[in-house]
């Protein structure tokens, strides 16, 4: 089996140097992550044409393969599964380990989910792996600073685990499987379950203020506020890690609906073309 494991935390994140070194285990192991911090890029690509991106070979202890590129997590795994790393084909693609639980919201917009869902249009499985961080900080990511309090770890033995069956019995059809993990050793985790992307997240921005920037007419630095921590539904992805268990998530293509209200639009077309 061949696995391409990358990130959007950037090639030297502690958390993807476990989840590959997990990885080496299962199956021939190519990473191919940024060479620099890309939380939040979701599956953008960038703008090829300013970026002009590089690719540099790298070593990572204990990974037999391992690469640097100049852009995102979705570029990253683009480049791979048109061949830019020899073979082209890969049997799973495998994310993380983000430091902090990507639910909810978070999962719009993280790089690290981003990066599954581009193998999935090039028809691959993946399995984004985060694990939660002490205290709130802002969802989907953890500051330096709670870093060192990791169970790195038991998010690695999680995720081996979960794709060492996948492996076994890959999807028909391509599938993104989103592990949420609890900051906390092995033994103390509680079990799994399957659960739902929530839609409020464990803290939000109450507060965005805009400070004139000093020398510099018509600029301003942004500060954001932070509103108070809530707990959860427990069926959610959130409320389950909260509450010490793996959060286990099958996230579904974005698809065509017709939802109700959507005559006034569609009536201002009628009106355009007749």
């Amino acid at each position: 089996m061949r696995i391409l494991v990358t990130n959007d935390d950037g090639v030297d994140s502690i958390g993807l140097h476990v989840l590959a070194r997990a990885m080496e285990e299962l199956g021939e192991v190519v990473v191919v992550a940024p060479d620099r911090e890309y939380s939040g890029a979701s599956a953008a690509f960038g703008a090829l044409h300013l970026m002009r991106p590089e690719i540099h070979r790298i070593r990572i202890d204990g990974v037999s393969e391992a690469w640097a590129v100049s852009g995102p997590p979705a570029l990253c795994v683009m480049f791979a599964t048109l061949g830019a790393f020899g073979d082209k084909h890969f049997d799973l693609i495998v994310s993380g380990i983000n430091p902090g639980a990507n639910v909810g919201r978070s999962v719009y917009h993280s790089g690290t989910i981003g990066a599954c869902l581009t193998g999935r249009n090039a028809g691959i499985s993946g399995v984004a792996v985060s694990q939660s961080v002490e205290g709130f900080g802002v969802e989907g990511q953890g500051w330096d600073d709670v870093l060192e309090k990791q169970q790195w770890g038991t998010a690695g033995v999680v995720a081996a685990a979960a794709v060492r069956r996948m492996l076994d019995d890959l999807p028909p059809e391509p599938a993104v499987l989103n592990l949420n993990v609890p900051n906390l050793p092995l033994a103390d985790v509680k079990g799994w379950r399957r659960t739902i992307v929530g839609t409020v997240p464990p803290r939000t921005m109450a507060t965005v203020h805009l400070e004139p920037k000093a020398g510099h007419e018509d600029s301003y630095k942004v500060r954001m506020g932070w509103g108070d921590p809530v707990l959860l539904p427990e069926e959610t992805d959130g409320g389950t890690v909260e509450r010490g268990y793996v959060s286990v998530t099958w996230l579904s293509r974005i698809t065509a609906s017709e939802p109700a209200g959507t005559d006034s639009a569609e009536a201002g077309l009628d009106e355009l073309f007749g």
